[in-house]
């Protein structure tokens, strides 16, 4: 049995914690024999191969008297990229329990388990149903609504280092102005509903006038600022931040891509460009 979770890139600008979208890259758990002890086979750096491992750690959260089996973990998802890592190996941990433990869980109970081990949506919720997700969480319940992104293509500039979430949390405010946070939340609530209604254009527009958390984290990525000019005079949608950093997302018409990956290749920054494009699955699971 396969688990096949894709990658995700949250905030989507002014988004932050409750938006997010599902990208062409993918975790793959294959499900092996039973075992007397949990063997996670894979080829990442510093990643645990016992039940210290992400994934068994999550799956025994939601049923602690599983069985332990031999586990394959395959991932193109870079660690602490900003691209959802540890939220596709949460999702997969969930299902991988769910299947084990015959539980029967709902796509609302996989989002709420989620949720509370992740601490917010804008991940584990396109992880989990694929596309654009939108999702509010109180501590209590958590609601999202799944709708289509509009066509285009998301290039991504992954630099070769790694930004922890905790790192880039240090960097936000405490607290907000009461006006300010109003603002914010308008050009928010404009980026979301142009979405919806597919207005790349407007929606590009207020993605980039973020004010909760991108005006903050953008010094802690240097690339961002260059490859933000070579979108605006290639005419791309809108540059983002993917989650907490440092991958640098943008938003563009499909047939401009190729000339802008030449642009940005002639910046010569040190990471990867990779062309993304939108998951409409989420969850897999093959028998």
């Amino acid at each position: 049995m396969k688990i096949t979770i894709p990658a995700t890139s949250a905030n989507i600008g002014p988004g932050f914690d409750s938006v997010g979208v599902a990208v062409s890259k993918y975790l793959t758990i294959t499900i092996l024999a039973p075992s007397t002890k949990w063997e996670v086979h894979h080829n990442l750096e510093n990643i645990p191969r016992d039940e210290r491992n992400l994934l068994i750690k999550t799956a025994l959260k939601v049923k602690p008297d599983l069985l332990p089996h031999k586990i394959d973990m395959v991932s193109d998802i870079p660690l602490a990229r900003g691209l959802g890592s540890s939220s596709s190996v949460i999702v997969a941990g969930i299902e991988l329990a769910n299947q084990l433990g015959n539980l029967g869980l709902s796509n609302q109970d996989k989002l709420d388990l989620a949720t509370q081990i992740e601490g917010h949506p804008d991940n584990v919720a396109p992880a989990l149903f694929g596309n654009l997700v939108v999702a509010s969480y109180t501590g209590e319940q958590v609601t999202s609504v799944v709708v289509p992104f509009p066509e285009c293509a998301f290039v991504a500039f992954i630099p070769n280092y790694e930004l922890k979430t905790s790192d880039s949390r240090h960097v936000l405010p405490a607290t907000f102005d009461y006006s300010e946070a109003v603002k914010a939340s308008s050009i928010a609530n404009l980026a979301v509903s142009a979405l919806l209604v597919g207005d790349l254009t407007k929606a590009g527009r207020a993605i980039e006038a973020d004010l909760f958390h991108e005006r903050f984290r953008q010094q802690l990525v240097a690339e961002f600022a260059p490859i933000k000019a070579e979108a605006h005079k290639i005419g791309a949608y809108a540059t983002y931040l993917s989650g907490a950093g440092p991958t640098v997302m943008t938003l563009i018409a499909k047939d401009y891509v190729v000339p802008f990956v030449e642009r940005l290749s002639q910046l010569h920054l040190d990471g990867e460009i990779e062309v993304l494009n939108l998951d409409t699955k989420g969850l897999v699971v093959t028998r």
